[in-house]
């Protein structure tokens, strides 16, 4: 037994011995390997695992890229809704589903941004950004009007009007951490790019879907017709000190700075709404649209102050 405890012992050092080469097994060991009966074609054997153990082991980690938080809300059906920049244009709204096969841009907004669709239905975008430091130059997404889409769109399932479906060939990119407790999504970039699904597109039962929600949405009388509407823009730096959120910083030009927000200043409430964090301040403005007007309630030299600020237009 302590011979084969030697043997086994010896087989590891073989992985970092400088002055062997992998697998190869020092005569000494052989010999004492032959006298416990196990042979030769025995050790051999452990070289060999040696070898291969040795080959898995110097296999480079791949390593995770960064972590970046994604900004996101629920629609009114429940989905989770990114915005995002095509070409530099927009914000777009995008829902995240990971049944679709792809990303999917709606062809209005395709038009819009001057992409043509190759024979096969796909598209590529020079630069797509969703909000918060996700992007991907180059990316291929299929231009389309998914039933899914069209319909939540004509009957206004949303709550939104919706311009794509970021699906599996971007999605799989990433691990994504869902908290719905929480207003972002930390997404960290994999070393992984997922080849392009094959055999999507085309006519048939998807296209059928699509003319019945049509009709469906005539009949309801539910034709909606929506404008983008910006994401609320405070312009302040938030941070936390004693259980308050702590004004740190004040942008030059910003609403906070001409509504009269201070550094220093302890924000209480939002739209009389409770605040004790960071987080429930954001989610409180997170609901609200660039020119809209927030009342926000701060504790400045032990004194309280209401100060109406009007947002300015966010990403």
């Amino acid at each position: 037994m302590r011979v084969l405890n030697d043997i086994a012992d010896r087989s590891a050092a073989c992985l970092v011995s400088p002055t062997r080469k992998r697998g190869m097994i020092h005569p000494s060991l052989a010999r004492r390997a032959n006298g416990c009966g196990i042979g030769r074609a025995g050790c051999w054997f452990i070289g060999f695992v040696c070898l291969v153990s040795g080959a898995v082991a110097d296999e480079p980690k791949k390593r995770d890229g960064p972590t970046v938080q994604v900004p996101y809300r629920l629609t009114d059906t429940k989905h989770v809704l990114v915005r995002a920049k095509l070409n530099g244009k927009g914000p777009y709204n995008f829902i995240l589903d990971t049944g679709a096969p792809a990303l999917y841009v709606s062809t209005a907004v395709a038009k819009k941004l001057g992409v043509e669709p190759d024979a096969k239905g796909w598209g590529t975008f020079d630069r797509f950004e969703i909000e918060g430091g996700v992007v991907i130059e180059k990316a291929k997404g299929k231009i389309d009007d998914p039933f899914q889409l069209e319909g939540m769109n004509k009957l206004g399932l949303a709550g939104v009007e919706l311009h794509g479906v970021i699906g599996y060939n971007v999605l799989a990119r990433y691990r994504i951490g869902f908290d719905f407790t929480k207003d972002k999504m930390p997404w960290t970039r994999l070393d992984f790019d997922p080849p392009l699904p094959e055999g999507i597109g085309g006519k048939g039962g998807v296209d059928a879907m699509s003319g019945i929600v049509k009709i469906m949405a005539t009949l309801l009388g539910n034709q909606m017709e929506r404008e983008i509407r910006y994401r609320g823009f405070l312009g302040a730096e938030l941070a936390e000190k004693d259980g308050d959120p702590i004004v740190e910083a004040v942008l030059d030009g910003s609403p906070a700075k001409t509504g009269g927000l201070k550094t220093g200043d302890r924000i209480t409430h939002v739209d009389g709404q409770r605040t004790k964090s960071v987080s429930e301040v954001r989610r409180a403005i997170g609901g609200a649209v660039a020119d809209d007007t927030l009342e926000l309630t701060v504790l400045r030299d032990g004194a309280k102050r209401s100060l109406k600020v009007q947002l300015g237009k966010g990403f």
